[in-house]
């Protein structure tokens, strides 16, 4: 919780906008409520059905309801210019794996990065090493997975990775905006 906390302080300070999923439970939502606090930009986007469960983070200047979570996905790409994983569920590795495949077909090059807090995110690297070792992720169709382990590391490492994309590359093919 203190790194989330930190991480959301961190992106108010650099003046770096936060589009997450709306909520006010867990690590986002402490991430967002830092952002806040610390007089930065905090855009959520939730699916309508889960409003009241995920408890919406109202004082976001920008809440987006969607009718489902396809439009939730969808909108969440297209306003974000990097996506960042801190450790979490099911729900949170599905979105995770979902970019990385993305990026793997050629469907978009904005980075994609690990927030690996005491290393949570262990287990999901070495499986990535595995399936490499064994070619079902092929050197050619490799995915760029950033890391980092602390906060303070998060911001310079997409900001060296967005600096290798060009505009036209971090919005995405077209087809693949339509289709999220």
């Amino acid at each position: 919780m203190e790194a989330a906390r930190r991480f959301g302080e961190l992106l108010a300070i650099d003046g770096v906008g936060l589009v997450y999923g709306g909520g006010s439970h867990g690590l986002m939502g402490a991430v967002a409520s830092s952002v806040l606090d610390h007089g930065g930009h905090v855009t959520g986007i939730i699916p309508e059905f889960l409003e009241s469960r995920e408890q919406t983070l109202r004082r976001a200047q920008e809440v987006i309801v969607t009718p489902d979570m396809h439009v939730r996905k969808q909108t969440m790409f297209e306003r974000a210019d990097a996506f960042v994983a801190l450790p979490g569920g099911i729900g949170t590795l599905e979105e995770l794996v979902e970019q990385l495949t993305w990026a793997q077909l050629g469907r978009h090059k904005k980075p994609i990065l690990i927030l690996n807090i005491n290393g949570f995110w262990d287990p999901l690297c070495v499986l990535l090493d595995h399936m490499r070792a064994l070619e079902f992720i092929r050197l050619d169709l490799g995915i760029s997975l950033l890391v980092a382990e602390t906060p303070s590391e998060v911001l310079p490492k997409l900001r060296h990775a967005a600096a290798l994309v060009t505009e036209g590359e971090k919005q995405g093919k077209p087809e693949t905006v339509e289709r999220l």
